[in-house]
């Protein structure tokens, strides 16, 4: 008889939806609008909330007002509310905004990260030893995110040996907890597994979270894999929001109720009130353009479905 597979007993939720998911949108998001959908998330019992990012308004211009988010938000005791920023400016104007930790972010690629920061990654590398210093001086963690860390959309599939080096030299710069993007949607469990297993042997230090995005159906199977491998810290977007603006399209991040609605009936815990997540979801479908992947949001939770097969 095979041994039962042993998941994690609770994992711990970073809701990206606020930055990833309003910063790919064409129409414009108000600031209220903004600090409403973050107020929304802040009381579902998510802990960790991707807030916003201090990046050139020419690049994001949906991003432009992160400081007056951050001031106008209610902040929940015990909310972690971080900044994405690619260098030492955006680290001091996270800081300065009050900030609860930083992101700092590259790309695994050179291919992908000139498109993104017009810089090679051993050039982003200094952006990294800055942001971890303004960090530092600040009291603020600051945590590393890889961009391309399973494919480029140009060079092709990354190996595992490729994301292990520059997760490497992102340590060697102060790092010690890194975020795997799957921005181009080209993770399949298979790949997830060699990935996590490539760099838990050679970093055993480093503590992993996971990025995945849904653009070609894998979003959730590779959550469960990473679950196998012991990973307890992942990314989602409530709705499913967002996508790289600079990868045609990558669209569709997993969706953080689909997520929540998933491990919690395999007895893993998050600590989040899905009625809450689903009232948040709801917002975040006023704020788009388009219709939202989620299927929790349309279908509803397992549990609450009529004889007729409708939702209650």
């Amino acid at each position: 008889m095979e041994e039962p597979v042993s998941w994690p007993k609770a994992i711990t939720l970073r809701e990206v939806g606020p930055r990833d998911g309003i910063q790919s949108e064409q129409l414009h998001v108000d600031t209220g609008d903004k600090i409403g959908f973050i107020d929304a998330l802040s009381v579902t019992g998510i802990r960790r909330i991707e807030a916003v990012s201090f990046v050139s308004p020419k690049a994001l211009p949906q991003m432009a007002d992160a400081a007056e988010v951050l001031a106008g938000i209610s902040r929940t005791p015990g909310v972690i509310y971080s900044a994405l920023v690619p260098n030492r400016r955006g680290a001091d104007a996270a800081v300065e905004a009050r900030a609860d930790a930083l992101q700092v972010f590259m790309a695994v690629t050179d291919s992908y990260n000139l498109k993104n920061v017009n810089k090679n990654v051993k050039e982003s590398l200094r952006d990294v030893a800055d942001v971890v210093a303004v960090g530092r001086a600040a009291s603020v963690p600051v945590e590393g995110t890889l961009s391309s860390a399973f494919g480029d959309p140009n060079e092709g599939d990354v190996v595992p040996e490729r994301v292990v080096e520059v997760s490497r030299w992102m340590m060697d710069e102060g790092i010690d907890s890194i975020s795997y993007g799957d921005t181009t949607g080209m993770a399949t469990p298979r790949r997830v597994r060699d990935l996590i297993a490539a760099v838990r042997e050679a970093l055993p230090g480093l503590r992993l979270n996971m990025h995945f995005h849904d653009t070609r159906g894998t979003g959730l199977a590779n959550v469960l894999i990473a679950l196998e491998c012991g990973i307890d810290y992942f990314d989602g977007s409530v709705g499913g929001m967002g996508g790289s603006p600079f990868a045609s399209g990558a669209t569709g991040n997993v969706v953080t109720e689909d997520l929540v609605h998933m491990v919690e009936d395999m007895g893993i815990d998050t600590g989040v009130d899905l009625d809450a997540l689903l009232a948040a979801a709801r917002i975040a479908q006023s704020l788009v353009s388009g219709d939202l992947p989620s299927h929790v949001l349309r279908a509803g939770p397992r549990d609450r479905v009529d004889s007729a097969g409708g939702t209650a």
